[in-house]
C-alpha cells in the first residue's frame, strides 16, 4: 500500500502543494532563470508529484508568456497555473498561456487592504468588488479552475475580506487564497481569520482555501501549517523558500512538516519527498542562490553531526538526534571519497547519490573538470563535486566565457591582470591594472565587455575546510538605469580565478535579461501592480 493509500485509509485530509518558485521565486532580485531552466525545474516538481505549479506571469514578457506556455503543453500530471493582475488584459493573456495544461488555472488577484487601496489602488472597496467580479467572471468564461487572490488580506478589516471573498466565489472562484503578503501575522491569527472567513461566508465549503504566506519575520512556514489547523488546504511555497525580500514558506519544509509529525497533523502530500534534495539543488543552480548551510531538510549541515556527544549518539543509534533520515529527502550517503585516482564509474555514482541526472556530454565535459580539479586538490569533497556541477549548469548559455586569467599582485602596486575572454567562440586579450587584484581583474572584463552595471555585492567563503579548498564566489551587479539586478556564483581553488568566472555570470544573466526582453514595458514597471501576492 503506498503512503498516499495509507494516509487516506487513516482519515488524513489531502493537502494541495502549489509551488510558485518560477513565478513568485523568480522575482527575487537576479533569480531569473533561462527558457531552458524554467522547463527543467517545471519538469522536475511535475515529476516529484506537485499539484499546482505556477509556471509564471504570461503578461510580464513574451519570454514568460513562452515559459508558462511551453510548460503547460509538457505537464504531465501537474496543474500549471499563470498568474494576472484584476485587469482583462492579464487575464486573457495568461487563459492564452495555459490553454493547452491538461489542467489549466487562472490565478487572478486585487488588493483589498485600507493601506493599498489608498496608495497603491487608489479605488474604493465598492469599486474593488465590482472589479472582482468582472474579472473571475471572465477569468471563469476561459477556463474551469480560477483562483482568486486577495493581496495583503492578512492587513484587510475581516468584514471587508469577507464580502470580497463571496463575491469571488459568487463569480466562479473555486481557490480562494489570503495571502501574508508583507509576512506580517502570526499563527494565531491566520488560523482564526481562516476560520472567520469560512463560517461567515456562505457557499465557503464549495471552495478550497490556500495559503501564501512570506518569510519577513521568519514565520511563514509556521503561519502555514498554523493555516491547516483553520481550514486551508493548499499551502503556495518554493523551493529552498526562494522569493521576494526575504522570500516564501520553503516548500520542503512544509512537506517535511507533515510526513514527520503526522501525530499531530493528520494531512498528507502528493510530493515525493525523496526528490526534495534534487530540486534544491537545481533551483539554486538555475537561479545563482546559495543555500545556507544550515538550512531545514536540505542545507549541506541538516544531517552534519560534529559534537562529540552526538556523533557518540548517532553510532548507537541514529533516531538520538535525527528526526528524519537523509535517504527520505534524498540527500543519499556521503563515504565516497573521490580523489584523482578516482574513474568515470566511480564518479558518475558519486553525483548519483548526490541527485545529479547529467546526459552524456554533460557528465564527460564534468569528469573533465572534476579531474582538472583533482589534480590540484589532496581531497575532492562532495561539496567540491557539486559546486562544479551547479557551475557547469548555470553557465551553460553564456555568450562570454573566461579563457584564461593571469595575476600579478604584491606589496607593491598597482597589481595588473591579463585576461582572454572567448566572446561568442572569439577569443580577445586584454590587460589592466587595478587597485587589488580582484579590481584589475574586474576592471579587464570591463575593458573587453563594456557596460554601465556597478557592483553592489562580492562575497567570497570556502566550500570546505583546508587550504586548498576551492573559493565560492558570489557577484551581484546592478543595472540602476534598468532598474534590475543579476546574480552569479562560482567556484574554483583560485579565488581570482573563481571571482572572474562569478562577474562574468552575473554580466551574462543581466545581458540575457536585456536580450530575452524580461523587461516590461515602462506603464507596468510599477512593483506594486506586478508582483503579485
Amino acid at each position: 500500500m503506498s503512503a498516499k493509500d495509507k494516509a487516506q485509509q487513516n482519515g488524513k485530509d489531502h493537502v494541495i502543494i502549489f509551488d510558485t518558485t518560477l513565478r513568485d521565486g523568480e522575482q527575487s532580485p537576479g533569480a531569473t532563470m533561462t527558457f531552458e531552466e524554467k522547463l527543467e525545474v517545471a519538469e522536475l516538481l511535475d515529476d516529484m508529484g506537485v499539484d499546482v505549479i505556477e509556471a509564471g506571469f504570461p503578461i510580464a514578457s513574451q519570454g514568460d508568456f513562452e515559459a508558462v506556455s511551453e510548460i503547460a503543453q509538457r505537464a504531465k500530471k501537474a496543474t500549471i497555473a499563470g498568474l494576472a493582475r484584476a485587469i482583462p488584459a492579464d487575464i486573457i493573456r495568461a487563459g492564452e498561456a495555459v490553454k493547452h495544461a491538461g489542467r489549466p488555472r487562472i490565478h487572478t488577484f486585487v488588493s483589498t487592504s485600507p493601506i493599498h487601496l489608498e496608495h497603491q489602488m487608489r479605488k474604493s472597496q465598492e469599486e474593488v468588488l465590482d472589479i472582482i467580479t468582472s474579472t473571475v467572471t471572465l477569468a471563469r468564461d476561459l477556463v474551469e479552475d480560477v483562483e482568486w487572490s486577495a493581496m495583503d488580506a492578512t492587513r484587510t478589516p475581516i468584514e471587508y475580506l469577507c464580502r470580497c471573498v463571496e463575491a469571488a466565489i459568487k463569480a466562479g472562484a473555486t481557490t480562494i487564497n489570503l495571502p501574508d503578503t508583507v509576512g506580517y501575522t502570526v499563527p494565531d491569527e491566520i488560523r482564526d481569520m481562516f476560520k472567520s472567513i469560512r463560517e461567515q461566508v456562505p457557499s465557503s465549503d464549495k471552495v478550497v482555501f490556500s495559503a501564501h504566506n512570506h518569510d519577513d519575520l521568519g514565520m511563514a512556514v509556521a503561519n502555514s501549517l498554523a493555516a491547516l489547523d483553520g481550514g486551508v488546504r493548499q499551502i503556495e511555497c518554493t523551493i529552498n523558500g526562494l522569493g521576494e525580500r526575504a522570500g516564501n514558506a520553503a516548500l520542503e519544509e512544509i512537506v517535511m512538516a507533515v510526513k514527520t509529525r503526522g501525530d499531530v497533523m493528520p494531512y498528507y502530500t502528493n510530493v515525493d519527498a525523496s526528490k526534495l534534495t534534487r530540486a534544491s539543488k537545481l533551483v539554486s543552480a538555475a537561479s545563482s542562490f546559495p543555500v545556507q548551510f544550515n538550512k531545514a531538510i536540505v542545507g549541506r549541515n541538516a544531517f552534519a553531526h560534529e559534537s562529540g556527544i552526538h556523533q557518540d549518539g548517532m553510532l548507537k543509534n541514529t533516531s538520538t538526534y535525527e528526526i528524519m533520515t537523509p535517504d527520505s529527502v534524498g540527500a543519499g550517503k556521503t563515504s565516497l571519497v573521490m580523489g584523482k585516482h578516482s574513474g568515470r564509474h566511480a564518479f558518475k555514482t558519486k553525483l548519483e547519490e548526490l541527485g545529479y541526472d547529467l546526459s552524456d556530454n554533460a557528465l564527460q565535459d564534468a569528469f573533465v573538470r572534476f579531474k582538472d580539479l583533482a589534480d590540484r586538490k589532496k581531497h575532492v569533497y562532495d561539496e567540491d563535486i557539486e559546486a562544479l556541477v551547479d557551475e557547469n549548469i548555470a553557465t551553460a548559455e553564456d555568450r562570454v566565457k573566461l579563457e584564461s586569467l593571469t595575476i600579478i599582485a604584491g606589496t607593491h602596486g598597482p597589481q595588473s591582470a591579463t585576461l582572454t575572454l572567448g566572446i561568442d567562440g572569439e577569443h580577445k586579450t586584454v590587460q589592466s591594472t587595478g587597485n587589488g587584484p580582484v579590481d584589475a581583474a574586474f576592471n579587464a572584463i570591463q575593458q573587453l565587455v563594456p557596460h554601465d552595471a556597478k557592483l553592489a555585492l562580492y562575497d567570497v567563503h570556502a566550500v570546505t575546510e583546508g587550504t586548498d579548498a576551492q573559493a565560492e564566489v558570489t557577484v551581484r551587479l546592478e543595472d540602476r538605469d534598468l532598474g534590475v539586478s543579476t546574480t552569479g556564483r562560482a567556484a574554483d581553488p583560485d579565488t581570482m580565478v573563481a571571482s572572474a568566472k562569478a562577474y562574468i555570470s552575473a554580466m551574462n544573466k543581466l545581458e540575457q535579461r536585456r536580450v530575452r526582453g524580461r523587461l516590461m514595458p515602462a506603464e507596468q514597471l510599477a512593483v506594486s501592480d506586478r508582483r503579485g501576492p
